[in-house]
Protein backbone atom coordinates (compact mmCIF):
# COMPACT_ATOMS: atom_id res chain seq x y z
CA UNK A 1 0.00 0.00 0.00
CA UNK A 2 1.50 3.22 -0.99
CA UNK A 3 1.40 6.03 1.20
CA UNK A 4 1.05 9.82 0.58
CA UNK A 5 3.60 12.28 1.54
CA UNK A 6 2.55 15.83 2.94
CA UNK A 7 4.84 18.35 3.82
CA UNK A 8 4.19 21.27 6.37
CA UNK A 9 5.67 24.86 4.85
CA UNK A 10 5.39 27.36 8.05
CA UNK A 11 4.57 31.55 7.15
CA UNK A 12 6.54 34.97 8.68
CA UNK A 13 7.50 35.24 12.17
CA UNK A 14 8.94 33.98 15.12
CA UNK A 15 8.22 30.00 14.84
CA UNK A 16 9.45 26.86 16.84
CA UNK A 17 10.40 23.94 15.67
CA UNK A 18 7.22 22.19 16.86
CA UNK A 19 4.81 24.87 14.96
CA UNK A 20 3.15 22.40 13.17
CA UNK A 21 2.46 19.58 16.06
CA UNK A 22 -1.14 20.86 16.72
CA UNK A 23 -2.11 20.51 12.85
CA UNK A 24 -0.76 17.49 12.50
CA UNK A 25 -2.54 15.86 15.96
CA UNK A 26 -5.51 17.42 13.90
CA UNK A 27 -5.23 16.06 10.55
CA UNK A 28 -4.72 12.85 12.24
CA UNK A 29 -7.98 12.82 13.79
CA UNK A 30 -9.90 14.42 11.18
CA UNK A 31 -8.72 11.62 8.35
CA UNK A 32 -8.89 8.81 11.18
CA UNK A 33 -12.63 9.61 11.06
CA UNK A 34 -12.99 10.01 7.07
CA UNK A 35 -11.35 6.25 7.21
CA UNK A 36 -12.67 4.80 9.73
CA UNK A 37 -9.32 4.02 11.33
CA UNK A 38 -7.77 4.21 14.41
CA UNK A 39 -4.78 6.37 13.16
CA UNK A 40 -3.79 8.12 10.17
CA UNK A 41 0.48 6.72 10.25
CA UNK A 42 -0.24 3.75 7.81
CA UNK A 43 -1.58 6.10 5.48
CA UNK A 44 0.10 9.11 5.32
CA UNK A 45 3.76 10.47 6.28
CA UNK A 46 4.08 13.99 7.68
CA UNK A 47 7.38 16.13 7.45
CA UNK A 48 6.92 19.78 8.56
CA UNK A 49 9.62 22.14 6.96
CA UNK A 50 11.58 24.35 9.29
CA UNK A 51 13.48 27.53 7.63
CA UNK A 52 13.16 29.97 10.27
CA UNK A 53 16.86 29.50 11.96
CA UNK A 54 17.82 30.09 8.44
CA UNK A 55 17.53 34.03 9.18
CA UNK A 56 17.01 33.29 12.97
CA UNK A 57 20.09 33.88 14.68
CA UNK A 58 21.23 37.18 12.28
CA UNK A 59 17.36 38.70 13.26
CA UNK A 60 17.71 38.63 16.93
CA UNK A 61 21.35 39.79 16.57
CA UNK A 62 20.21 42.78 14.73
CA UNK A 63 17.25 43.08 17.41
CA UNK A 64 19.47 43.38 20.18
CA UNK A 65 22.59 44.96 18.75
CA UNK A 66 20.45 47.99 16.74
CA UNK A 67 17.41 48.15 19.31
CA UNK A 68 18.12 46.97 22.73
CA UNK A 69 22.07 48.00 22.70
CA UNK A 70 20.62 51.30 21.30
CA UNK A 71 17.82 52.27 23.73
CA UNK A 72 15.41 52.36 20.37
CA UNK A 73 11.98 52.96 21.24
CA UNK A 74 8.72 50.56 20.48
CA UNK A 75 10.62 47.90 21.05
CA UNK A 76 7.97 45.18 20.91
CA UNK A 77 6.95 46.39 17.39
CA UNK A 78 10.10 46.74 16.62
CA UNK A 79 10.63 43.29 17.17
CA UNK A 80 7.65 42.52 15.29
CA UNK A 81 8.89 44.00 12.24
CA UNK A 82 12.78 42.48 12.70
CA UNK A 83 10.98 39.09 12.67
CA UNK A 84 8.36 39.69 9.78
CA UNK A 85 9.65 42.09 7.48
CA UNK A 86 13.51 40.64 7.78
CA UNK A 87 11.88 36.91 6.62
CA UNK A 88 10.19 39.01 3.54
CA UNK A 89 13.53 40.71 2.59
CA UNK A 90 15.97 38.41 3.64
CA UNK A 91 14.37 35.29 1.59
CA UNK A 92 14.49 37.38 -2.05
CA UNK A 93 16.58 35.95 -4.38
CA UNK A 94 19.76 37.13 -5.47
CA UNK A 95 22.30 37.12 -8.32
CA UNK A 96 25.27 35.28 -6.06
CA UNK A 97 24.76 31.47 -5.45
CA UNK A 98 24.88 30.12 -1.85
CA UNK A 99 22.25 32.89 -0.91
CA UNK A 100 19.10 32.69 1.67
CA UNK A 101 17.02 31.78 -1.20
CA UNK A 102 18.66 28.40 -1.80
CA UNK A 103 19.18 27.65 1.67
CA UNK A 104 15.31 28.13 2.07
CA UNK A 105 14.28 26.03 -0.63
CA UNK A 106 17.21 23.64 0.72
CA UNK A 107 14.77 22.82 3.70
CA UNK A 108 12.24 21.51 2.15
CA UNK A 109 14.66 19.29 -0.22
CA UNK A 110 15.94 18.05 3.26
CA UNK A 111 12.63 16.97 3.62
CA UNK A 112 11.14 15.75 0.68
CA UNK A 113 14.31 13.50 0.64
CA UNK A 114 12.93 12.44 4.05
CA UNK A 115 10.05 11.43 2.97
CA UNK A 116 11.58 9.77 -0.13
CA UNK A 117 13.27 7.67 2.04
CA UNK A 118 10.68 6.78 4.40
CA UNK A 119 7.86 5.85 1.59
CA UNK A 120 9.45 5.35 -1.39
CA UNK A 121 10.49 7.59 -4.26
CA UNK A 122 6.66 7.78 -6.07
CA UNK A 123 4.98 8.51 -3.37
CA UNK A 124 1.93 11.38 -4.04
CA UNK A 125 2.82 14.73 -2.45
CA UNK A 126 0.94 17.01 -0.72
CA UNK A 127 1.81 20.84 0.69
CA UNK A 128 0.21 22.67 3.22
CA UNK A 129 1.85 26.19 2.98
CA UNK A 130 0.74 29.11 5.45
CA UNK A 131 1.90 32.62 4.54
CA UNK A 132 4.92 33.90 3.40
CA UNK A 133 5.63 29.75 3.25
CA UNK A 134 3.19 29.53 0.30
CA UNK A 135 5.22 31.98 -1.57
CA UNK A 136 8.67 29.54 -0.58
CA UNK A 137 6.90 26.12 -1.81
CA UNK A 138 5.42 27.50 -4.99
CA UNK A 139 8.84 29.34 -5.87
CA UNK A 140 10.51 26.06 -4.68
CA UNK A 141 8.38 24.20 -7.28
CA UNK A 142 8.02 26.74 -9.68
CA UNK A 143 12.00 26.03 -10.28
CA UNK A 144 11.61 22.22 -10.70
CA UNK A 145 8.53 23.13 -13.04
CA UNK A 146 10.09 25.96 -14.98
CA UNK A 147 12.96 27.65 -14.94
CA UNK A 148 16.77 26.48 -16.48
CA UNK A 149 17.85 27.34 -13.41
CA UNK A 150 16.56 23.56 -11.73
CA UNK A 151 17.41 23.91 -7.82
CA UNK A 152 20.85 22.50 -6.94
CA UNK A 153 20.20 21.12 -3.82
CA UNK A 154 18.20 18.03 -4.28
CA UNK A 155 19.70 14.55 -2.55
CA UNK A 156 18.70 12.02 -4.40
CA UNK A 157 18.10 13.46 -8.03
CA UNK A 158 16.71 9.59 -8.80
CA UNK A 159 13.76 10.30 -6.88
CA UNK A 160 10.76 11.71 -8.77
CA UNK A 161 9.30 12.53 -5.52
CA UNK A 162 12.58 14.95 -4.75
CA UNK A 163 12.60 16.29 -8.24
CA UNK A 164 9.00 17.50 -7.46
CA UNK A 165 7.31 15.29 -9.70
CA UNK A 166 4.78 13.73 -8.06
CA UNK A 167 3.42 16.90 -6.84
CA UNK A 168 -0.70 16.14 -6.65
CA UNK A 169 -2.21 18.84 -4.09
CA UNK A 170 -1.39 22.51 -3.20
CA UNK A 171 -3.17 24.07 0.10
CA UNK A 172 -2.00 27.61 0.47
CA UNK A 173 -2.74 29.58 4.08
CA UNK A 174 -3.10 32.65 3.99
CA UNK A 175 -1.31 33.58 1.19
CA UNK A 176 0.63 36.69 0.25
CA UNK A 177 1.69 35.46 -2.94
CA UNK A 178 -0.34 38.02 -5.24
CA UNK A 179 2.21 40.43 -3.67
CA UNK A 180 4.88 38.90 -4.72
CA UNK A 181 3.73 38.77 -8.00
CA UNK A 182 3.76 41.90 -8.64
CA UNK A 183 7.41 41.50 -9.29
CA UNK A 184 6.71 40.90 -12.76
CA UNK A 185 4.79 42.73 -15.21
CA UNK A 186 2.30 39.95 -16.01
CA UNK A 187 2.30 38.51 -12.84
CA UNK A 188 4.32 35.46 -14.04
CA UNK A 189 3.20 32.02 -14.28
CA UNK A 190 1.71 29.65 -11.60
CA UNK A 191 2.72 26.47 -11.15
CA UNK A 192 1.17 22.97 -12.30
CA UNK A 193 -0.88 21.29 -9.49
CA UNK A 194 -0.75 18.43 -10.15
CA UNK A 195 2.33 17.94 -11.94
CA UNK A 196 2.83 16.89 -15.86
CA UNK A 197 4.61 14.39 -14.11
CA UNK A 198 2.22 13.44 -11.52
CA UNK A 199 -0.69 13.20 -14.15
CA UNK A 200 1.43 10.77 -15.96
CA UNK A 201 2.37 9.01 -12.42
CA UNK A 202 -1.23 8.44 -11.23
CA UNK A 203 -3.60 9.11 -14.71
CA UNK A 204 -6.97 9.92 -13.39
CA UNK A 205 -6.25 11.24 -9.82
CA UNK A 206 -7.90 14.32 -9.28
CA UNK A 207 -5.32 16.53 -7.97
CA UNK A 208 -5.97 20.28 -6.22
CA UNK A 209 -5.13 23.52 -5.71
CA UNK A 210 -7.09 24.95 -3.18
CA UNK A 211 -6.25 28.60 -1.66
CA UNK A 212 -7.86 29.88 2.00
CA UNK A 213 -7.75 33.10 3.11
CA UNK A 214 -9.68 35.57 5.05
CA UNK A 215 -10.93 38.73 4.35
CA UNK A 216 -10.01 40.13 7.96
CA UNK A 217 -6.27 38.82 7.42
CA UNK A 218 -4.73 41.57 5.75
CA UNK A 219 -1.92 39.07 4.49
CA UNK A 220 -4.18 36.59 2.98
CA UNK A 221 -5.92 37.11 -0.67
CA UNK A 222 -7.46 35.26 -2.73
CA UNK A 223 -5.89 33.95 -6.43
CA UNK A 224 -7.97 33.15 -9.06
CA UNK A 225 -8.58 36.73 -9.89
CA UNK A 226 -4.82 37.65 -9.82
CA UNK A 227 -5.74 36.90 -13.82
CA UNK A 228 -6.62 33.83 -16.67
CA UNK A 229 -3.71 31.40 -15.57
CA UNK A 230 -3.99 31.59 -11.81
CA UNK A 231 -7.51 31.52 -12.69
CA UNK A 232 -7.25 28.02 -14.83
CA UNK A 233 -4.37 26.45 -11.98
CA UNK A 234 -5.95 27.60 -8.25
CA UNK A 235 -9.09 25.13 -8.66
CA UNK A 236 -10.90 27.27 -5.82
CA UNK A 237 -10.20 30.31 -3.49
CA UNK A 238 -12.53 29.82 -0.36
CA UNK A 239 -13.47 32.86 2.02
CA UNK A 240 -13.31 31.73 5.69
CA UNK A 241 -13.72 33.10 8.70
CA UNK A 242 -10.31 31.93 10.96
CA UNK A 243 -8.74 32.53 14.95
CA UNK A 244 -10.66 32.41 18.45
CA UNK A 245 -13.16 35.02 19.41
CA UNK A 246 -10.14 37.12 19.94
CA UNK A 247 -8.07 37.64 16.96
CA UNK A 248 -11.21 36.19 14.23
CA UNK A 249 -12.76 39.69 13.87
CA UNK A 250 -9.52 41.37 13.46
CA UNK A 251 -5.69 40.69 11.27
CA UNK A 252 -4.59 38.59 13.98
CA UNK A 253 -6.53 36.03 12.63
CA UNK A 254 -3.47 35.13 9.94
CA UNK A 255 -2.20 32.54 12.29
CA UNK A 256 -5.80 30.93 12.33
CA UNK A 257 -5.69 28.58 9.39
CA UNK A 258 -4.04 25.73 10.76
CA UNK A 259 -5.92 25.18 13.28
CA UNK A 260 -9.15 25.93 11.73
CA UNK A 261 -11.65 22.99 11.15
CA UNK A 262 -12.76 23.33 7.53
CA UNK A 263 -9.29 23.99 6.92
CA UNK A 264 -8.38 20.35 8.33
CA UNK A 265 -11.27 19.00 7.00
CA UNK A 266 -11.08 19.70 3.45
CA UNK A 267 -7.46 18.51 3.19
CA UNK A 268 -8.44 15.40 4.88
CA UNK A 269 -10.80 14.65 2.52
CA UNK A 270 -9.03 14.93 -0.63
CA UNK A 271 -6.04 12.91 1.20
CA UNK A 272 -8.16 10.26 2.09
CA UNK A 273 -9.73 9.93 -1.64
CA UNK A 274 -6.07 10.13 -2.99
CA UNK A 275 -4.90 7.33 -0.83
CA UNK A 276 -8.27 5.12 -1.82
CA UNK A 277 -7.94 6.05 -5.53
CA UNK A 278 -3.59 4.91 -5.62
CA UNK A 279 -4.89 2.22 -3.87
CA UNK A 280 -8.03 0.72 -5.25
CA UNK A 281 -6.39 -2.43 -6.98
CA UNK A 282 -4.93 -3.01 -3.28
CA UNK A 283 -8.45 -2.73 -1.48
CA UNK A 284 -10.23 -4.23 -4.71
CA UNK A 285 -12.24 -1.06 -4.98
CA UNK A 286 -10.94 -0.27 -8.56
Amino acid sequence: MQKIGVIVVHGLGLQKKEYAAKFMKKLDKTFAKIMKVPSSKPYIDIEPVFWADVFGKEEERIYQDLVIKKGLRYKELRRYLVYYLADAVAYQPVDTNGQNYDAVHQTISNALHSLSMRIGKTAPLCVVSHSLGSVIASNFFYDLQFTARHFPGIIDTTSPLERGETLTHFYSLGTTLPLWSLRYRDFGKPIRVPSLEGEALYPGLDGEWVNFYDKDDILGYPLRDIDPAYEEAVKEDIDLNVGNPLTSWNPFCHNGYMKDRKVVRRISDNLAATYRFINAEQTGNK
